[in-house]
């Protein structure tokens, strides 16, 4: 394992399914899509492996938070990839989930920077 895959946040499952909801409101988008957004957007420091990404989607479609729908895609049409798109269910749970960390991370950074948030 390289330096650089070792210096990689690691995601808690909660905070996976939470970033997959929240890349799904801008629209449909396959797994690949999906991961390289929150990677892209994170600036390269939050990698999503397949290994994980998959499993999130089936939970969040089992769950009936998101939806899936296999599509041609490509220059061709020739090639179908499954896309994922974010249900009304999915919209409240991802508005649910952002308020819990919203409060999470005020209260744990209350602790660590005390005195600096009423600056």
């Amino acid at each position: 394992m390289s330096k650089e895959q070792k210096e990689r946040v690691e995601l808690l499952q909660g905070t996976l399914d939470m970033l997959v909801l929240r890349t799904l409101v801008f629209g449909a988008a396959h797994g690949h899509q999906i991961a390289k957004y929150i990677q892209q957007t994170s600036e390269e420091l939050l990698q999503v492996e397949h290994g994980s990404l998959y499993p999130a989607l089936h939970r969040l479609e089992k769950k009936g938070l998101i939806s899936a729908k296999w599509e041609k895609a490509g220059k061709e049409l020739k090639r179908e990839y499954k896309y994922y798109r974010l249900t009304a269910a999915g919209r409240k749970k991802l508005a649910s989930e952002e308020s819990k960390w919203r409060q999470m991370t005020e209260a744990i950074a209350r602790i660590l920077w005390p005195g600096e948030a009423e600056s």
